[in-house]
């Protein structure tokens, strides 16, 4: 980029490096905290992918179709009910602290997870999913939590540790619970996944220290959140960046088992080689998200969302002309390694341009932003992927993330004019 365009301007930092301000002294404990207590439920949030068909028809529905319908809305109903109560989370925690909101994420969770394992009906399934949706999630109030408390300077490798956990807890949990049902039954899965959850609890309630006080001031600072931002321009762009990230990740999902069947010769080895496809782009973000996030504290947070943005649409359009199945999880590794500061970046943009008194609150609408784009995601890939053709979805996307580079790229130009 030349010297007058972001590059420059997040080189330096005005727009999202304001002056320091105060932060919790317990923030490297508390980090250690939340990344074992994020991978912890996300593991047991998760683990029940493989077997949560087998789990429904145990429960009752009967036929294929109403297997798989049911499934799906055990499945989805989670993140539209997180989607929703996102922002209440948020602001709760900005008026009575961040430690509460995990606290009662963390054990909402627990007895959500626990009560799976004794339920009789898909609908009292469904109903416990929904449950714990609105319970809040604990990696969500760990981001919240960690973006506050850390020093602005070190904040994207801090979140990018913190994402490397969570992304881990996404790529381990299925392959766990693919391996317990058949030792211990589906039910007993349940009961230990709300187990894990619970020692989350415990170690959220016991170790992490918060130096927050809520007072008169901040309970009125939270009240009017949006209208306390002074610039809302680069919050409003990474808003939309998120929920394109996790439109873009989530809408390639509904087709990679049937995109991978037309690479593979030996057609027994397509389920393998499509869970080795989706597992690759985890895998990637794992390793880079905390070196993306050290980057993007020296050279700005700004240019590794553009960078990320751009690399990935690149990625995605050999993505769609692959010939084998290999070639294509190197792609989805590659493509992974090039977003894993992405999510970082955004949370940390956002951080740096709200008062500290409402930061959970905003962070809270990016992280509905971000389920809407995860639910979003499959209902238009698998559609784009049934009525035109697999390839579109592919060169589609491509086409998103590249125009959310070239609209990040003006808007922090945008920035640095001022």
């Amino acid at each position: 980029m030349s010297g007058q365009g972001p590059s420059s301007a997040t080189a330096t930092q005005p727009s999202d490096q304001p002056q320091e301000t105060g932060y919790d002294r317990h923030w490297r404990r508390n980090l250690a905290v939340c990344f074992a207590g994020s991978f912890a439920t996300i593991v047991a949030m998760t683990l029940l992918l493989p077997f949560l068909p087998l789990y429904v028809e145990q429960l009752g529905a009967q036929g294929h179709a109403s297997i798989v319908q049911w499934s799906g809305i055990a499945y989805g109903i989670t993140f539209l009910s997180a989607a929703l109560v996102a922002p209440l989370w948020g602001r709760l925690g900005d008026r009575y602290g961040r430690k509460l909101m995990l606290v009662r994420a963390s054990l909402g969770m627990a007895i959500c997870m626990s009560l799976m394992g004794m339920v009789q009906s898909v609908e009292q399934l469904v109903l416990l999913r929904l449950l714990v949706g609105l319970a809040g999630g604990y990696a969500s109030g760990s981001t919240i939590l960690v973006a506050m408390q850390t020093p602005k300077a070190r904040s994207g490798w801090a979140l990018g540790t913190l994402s490397a956990g969570i992304m881990a807890g996404n790529l381990v949990g299925p392959l766990i619970g693919g391996l317990l049902p058949p030792l211990i039954g589906i039910r007993s899965t349940f009961l230990l996944s709300g187990g894990a959850i619970f020692l989350a609890f415990l170690a959220t309630s016991l170790l992490i220290r918060e130096e927050h006080k809520p007072g008169k001031d901040r309970r009125k600072k939270s009240g009017n959140a949006w209208a306390s931002i002074p610039d809302k321009r680069p919050v409003v762009a990474m808003l939309a960046t998120g929920m394109l990230l996790m439109f873009a990740n989530m809408s390639i999902e509904p087709i990679i088992t049937v995109y991978v069947a037309q690479l593979v010769e030996n057609q027994a080895h397509v389920t393998l080689m499509a869970g080795v496809v989706m597992s690759a782009a985890a895998l990637g973000s794992i390793v880079s998200s905390a070196w993306l996030g050290r980057l993007a504290d020296r050279i700005g947070h700004w240019n590794v969302v553009i960078g990320a943005l751009g690399v990935a649409a690149l990625l995605l359009i050999p993505q769609a002309f692959v010939t084998s199945g290999w070639q294509l999880v190197a792609l989805r590794f590659l493509m992974g390694l090039a977003l894993g500061g992405l999510l970082p970046s955004i949370t940390s943009v956002i951080r740096h341009n709200v008062p500290d008194g409402v930061g959970g609150n905003v962070l809270g609408y990016s992280i509905s932003a971000q389920y809407a784009g995860q639910v979003a995601g499959p209902l238009l890939g698998g559609f784009v992927g049934g009525h035109i053709g697999m390839r579109a979805v592919f060169l589609g996307t491509a086409v998103l993330l590249g125009v959310g580079a070239v609209w990040n790229w003006f808007a922090a130009r945008d920035k640095l004019a001022d």
